[in-house]
């Protein structure tokens, strides 16, 4: 309860603080105007090999996957340098396939997140180059065949470091190609991480006053203020939008299908509902808001049927896809909002701390002459982004949302 408390009383501490300047919601803060999020996608490589494993265990064959993201938010401390942090992963796992010939397949997981400092140094006007240094938390999960361990789990810190080019399309727009690398660690049998990746960043800027406020009085584009939603899901539609959007739809002779722009997780809800509160901190003029948010979630699990309680702060970002004379129509974006589960051990897994994330992806659309109700799909994931070695995740199929702004 002291957690939870915390939680709510530091929802209501930032909704004060942010309320301390009078300022149109389309002038970000004082903070908000030196963050910055980049999303990046690429190679990984880390040479896992039959020499990881425990004397008497081989294959000859191996499922590599080099598809990965790098996504990450930053803070402009002061011009040219920046703090990161962020998390790298595969978007599938590396897999021993046929162990000693004998049809055994298990996997190796693997995540790490960063904290880095970040310099750049402009080459001209548009275009620099960086370097990175850091720490990363790095989590594996190995496995075991007939209850031996042949590769154990891991978790360690690490040194992290990196470089790349940055290319500026405009004060808030970059390309960036990045090379990030973390060294191998002899003490926990774990070999070397590189990626190579390509994405963008979004620079959130101040702009002129005078813009902001004709922005603010543009009653072309709608942007709610609050807004509060009830949503219902039921396991019966199935968790085919969770495992396409975490890359885990079997088609074919592709075992990992899909976009890798969420997660899955071991335990399943069989029942969900939730309450939820979302209140806007700033917008642009027409595509783009950034919400802060309170929810509260239960869900009755598949497979023992245990009820589980999760509360949680988070921000949302929500992209506008389509506006028409009666709707406009949106997707929302939320990652690591702090949560409190009522449990830890569910359907006997492991989810680590009761203290972990939630994570949501939604479509939806604002209705109504003058926008005053709302209707959304969502799909919910709760875990520690592997922070732990104990992380089975807990995964909500898609819930059924109605809102009402004001």
């Amino acid at each position: 309860m002291k957690k939870v408390f915390f939680f709510f009383a530091l929802l209501f501490s930032f909704n004060f603080f942010s309320q301390e300047e009078k300022r149109p919601k389309t002038q970000p803060s004082a903070f908000l105007s030196n963050f910055y999020y980049s999303v990046n996608f690429g190679g990984i490589f880390y040479p896992f090999s039959n020499d990881n494993l425990i004397e008497g265990y081989s294959t000859e064959t191996f499922s590599r996957n080099y598809f990965s993201g790098k996504i990450g938010f930053g803070y402009n401390i002061k011009e040219k340098l920046a703090l990161q942090f962020g998390v790298i992963r595969p978007a599938a796992w590396f897999k021993y396939n046929n162990i000693n010939n004998i049809g055994y397949e298990r996997s190796v997981w693997i995540n790490a997140w960063y904290l880095s400092l970040k310099k750049s140094i402009n080459l001209d006007k548009k275009l620099s180059v960086f370097g990175e240094i850091g720490i990363a938390n790095v989590t594996r999960v190995g496995f075991s065949i007939d209850d031996r361990v042949i590769y154990p789990d891991a978790h360690f810190g690490s040194v992290l470091y990196g470089f790349g080019v940055n290319y500026k399309l405009n004060e808030r727009w970059r390309l960036s190609l990045n090379g990030t690398f973390i060294p191998a660690s002899k003490k926990d049998n774990q070999p070397s991480i590189s990626q190579a990746t390509f994405g963008f960043e979004y620079h959130i800027q101040k702009i002129d006053d005078t813009l902001a406020l004709a922005y603010e009085n543009d009653t072309r584009y709608f942007f709610p203020d609050n807004i509060l939603q009830v949503s219902y899901g039921n396991s019966e539609i199935g968790f085919g939008a969770n495992k396409f959007f975490s890359m885990n739809i079997k088609v074919g002779d592709f075992e990992s299908f899909g976009i890798p722009v969420f997660w899955l997780g071991d335990v399943r809800a069989r029942h969900s509902f939730s309450i939820t509160y979302q209140r806007l901190a700033f917008r642009t003029q027409k595509l783009f808001s950034l919400d802060w948010g309170i929810s509260g979630t239960v869900f009755q699990t598949e497979a023992q049927k245990e009820t589980v309680f999760a509360f949680s702060i988070f921000p949302t970002l929500r992209f506008y896809l389509l506006r028409k004379k009666g709707f406009d129509m949106y997707t929302n974006y939320s990652v690591i909002g702090p949560t409190f589960l009522t449990k830890s051990n569910i359907d006997a897994l492991e989810t680590g701390p009761k203290t972990t994330f939630q994570d949501t992806m939604g479509l939806g659309v604002f209705f109504g002459k003058k926008r005053t109700y709302n209707f959304e799909l969502r799909i919910i994931h709760y875990s520690n982004g592997n922070i732990f070695t104990e992380n089975s995740g807990v995964a909500i199929p898609i819930q059924f949302t109605l809102g009402k702004t004001f």
